[in-house]
């Protein structure tokens, strides 16, 4: 999936920035540890994921909180599978998913600007019925770069050496379905001596999910 490489600049602390932009993709057969049936409904339908409340990232006590972070469809994203694929008898039902970006952030470490790079903006994410159910996201390896500029000249990269699953909760509502995280991810940062140390980072939040096609039918994961 080379795709070209979105930017987005924000005021942000190095570390947690890095982490931030895991929050969503949708992950690949690869980390289903689960096991079930799952549907995932309705089938074919466009959704958007939008951040509700704040995002927060937390790594070596460097503390981000973001208040905008949104994965609207885009070129075959965001989309629940057409039947039969909206459901598997087995495990998990997959799909591509747009990845989100951050805005409005404000950090606790201050001079300190940062540029996040997505390498990949099309990641995947695996939808497995359960109690609870589960959205797991698969960022790719490297998938995010964030170098910053200021008081600290740094670079992190989320698990440059192997994909990364990220797993969150789902539950169904009426219209609205929500995704919370509440996880960590790992980092590699490389740069000054006031670059945040630590080896992976805190991250919560959570996300309505919605249906662009039909708003008063909620998307939902059943077995």
């Amino acid at each position: 999936m080379s795709v070209p490489q979105p930017r987005s600049r924000s005021s942000i602390a190095l570390a947690a920035c890095s982490a931030g932009v895991l929050a969503l993709a949708w992950g690949a057969p690869a980390f289903a540890a689960q096991q079930g049936p799952t549907t995932v409904e309705p089938a074919g339908a466009a959704f958007e994921a939008a951040l509700t409340g704040s995002a927060t990232f937390d790594a070596g006590g460097t503390v981000i909180t973001c208040s905008v972070s949104v994965s609207s469809p885009e070129e075959g994203t965001n989309l629940v599978p057409e039947a039969p694929d909206n459901t598997d008898p087995d495990g998990p039902v997959s799909g591509t998913i747009s990845a989100p970006g951050f805005e409005d952030c404000e950090t606790n470490m201050p001079l300190v600007d940062a540029e996040v790079t997505v390498a990949d903006p099309t990641w995947e994410m695996a939808m497995q019925f359960g109690e609870p159910s589960t959205g797991t996201m698969l960022v790719p390896a490297g998938g995010i770069v964030v170098t910053t500029s200021g008081l600290a000249s740094c670079t992190a990269t989320v698990s440059p050496d192997a994909d990364v699953a990220i797993g969150g909760t789902w539950t169904n509502g009426d219209p609205v379905s929500t995704l919370d995280f509440d996880t960590t991810a790992p980092v590699v940062v490389e740069g000054d001596a006031v670059c945040p140390g630590g080896d992976e980072a805190v991250f919560t939040a959570t996300y309505e999910v919605t249906n662009v096609d039909e708003p008063a039918t909620p998307i939902t994961v059943n077995g």
